[in-house]
Parts: C-alpha cells; sequence; structure tokens
C-alpha cells in the first residue's frame, strides 16, 4: 500500500453497515481520488464481498484465523477473505486479541496468499513484539484512548515516537500506523511528522453525518 495510509475500521456499528457501509466507502473511494491520499476500509464481514466488488478502494477484514480450510466452524480463513475480495486484514485489535502464537499464524497466513497483515498493539514494547514477526504494518494504539475522542498524536505523541522506533530497530521494513482518537487533518499530519505510515481510525469516520466531509478533512494536511 502506497503511504501514508488512512484505514477506517468500521467495527460493528450500526452506523457502519448495510447501505451505511457503502456509503463510507464510496466516500473513501470519491476523496482517495480526489486528494490521491491512499483510504482503505475495514467493514463487518457480512459486507466484506459487497464492498469488495463495488468499489475501487481496497478492503481489508477486521479480524482472520491462522487455520487452513477444514473443520473450523466459525473461523474466518484467509482463503474466505481472498477469495471475498480483501486486500488483508487487521490482527489482534485490541477488541479482538490473540495469543502470540495465533497472531504469527495468521500473518503466515496472510503472506502465504499475498494479502497485507495489520497487527495492532498497545505500547512500544508489544509492537516491537509484533515487528519481530515480520508484518507489512504494526499498528499503534493505546486502549485508554480508542473511542475517548482524545487524539494520541496530541495527547500521547512519545508512545507513538517511541513505537516507531521499537518496531524500525526490529525491523526496519514494517510500516506503522497509529490510531486512538484521531479525528482531523491535524492529528494525521502529527502522526506522520512523528514517522508513521498513516492513521487507523473508526469512531470520527463511521459516526459522521457526512463521512466525506470527515475524509476530506483527515486527507487534507497530507
Amino acid at each position: 500500500m502506497p503511504s501514508p495510509l488512512i484505514l477506517v475500521n468500521l467495527k460493528t456499528y450500526k452506523e457502519g453497515m448495510g447501505n451505511r457501509a457503502h456509503r463510507i466507502a464510496q466516500a473513501a473511494q470519491m476523496v482517495a481520488h480526489e486528494t490521491g491520499v491512499s483510504i482503505g476500509i475495514a467493514p463487518n464481514y457480512m459486507d466484506l464481498h459487497p464492498l469488495c466488488h463495488h468499489f475501487t478502494v481496497p478492503v481489508y477484514a477486521q479480524h482472520v484465523d491462522g487455520y487452513e480450510p477444514g473443520a473450523h466452524t466459525g473461523h474466518i480463513t484467509v482463503d474466505a477473505i481472498r477469495s471475498a475480495g480483501a486486500a488483508g486484514s487487521l490482527v489482534n485489535h485490541s477488541e479482538r486479541r490473540l495469543t502470540l502464537a495465533d497472531v504469527e499464524a495468521s500473518i503466515r497466513a496472510l503472506y502465504a496468499q499475498k494479502l497485507i497483515s495489520v497487527v495492532c498493539s498497545n505500547n512500544e514494547m508489544t509492537s516491537a513484539g509484533a515487528a519481530a514477526l515480520a508484518p507489512d504494518y504494526v499498528a499503534i494504539e493505546p486502549p485508554e484512548l480508542i473511542g475517548s475522542g482524545i487524539s494520541v498524536s496530541k495527547a500521547n505523541p512519545d508512545i507513538i515516537r517511541r513505537s516507531v522506533s521499537a518496531v524500525h530497530s526490529v525491523n526496519p521494513k514494517v510500516k506503522v500506523l497509529t490510531g486512538a482518537g484521531i479525528q482531523s487533518g491535524e492529528c494525521v499530519r502529527i502522526a506522520v511528522d512523528l514517522g508513521t505510515d498513516g492513521v487507523l481510525l473508526a469512531s470520527s469516520v463511521v459516526k459522521a453525518q457526512e463521512p466525506d466531509t470527515v475524509l476530506r478533512d483527515l486527507a487534507s494536511k497530507l
């Protein structure tokens, strides 16, 4: 993926399902075309296939398991999201934590299918540990700021600096995203200036009455 990346996680918000998910994807596609900024979305599983096939923006799964196809009822395989058209997947989001072994299995399965892995972490130590597994991205999100409306870029810029340093000291090829409370173009600009390759965010776009307006603002200073 080109940098910087704005990746919007639709989670399971009602405002991010069905027709509303299509509206957000359409807004992301329009703003990406207008600005040249790479914008991706991570919808719930029910919307994954239709969004992949109706829009040109990269679409990510919110979680994937490192299982081969087979007798694994209730799990989501990489083969399934690839068949749906996904560009990659989030792994180990703070709302879907995994064991270290499961994180590694998911990354390996995504790599084998040439899909993008975005591994979430909550501090610089776990960011360094994630980098050792060689994902495409590590996304640092202090859990206390997720959904708070308080931007990590302004409230705790040091954790961004330390995480970027920790990741690149382990594996300089791994890109870094930052998230939690990101809500404006200024937040995104600060994050990029601190060394990240973009942002991971959710509610500020998903719950907005006019998601295209918010996305334009997020991309405005890049």
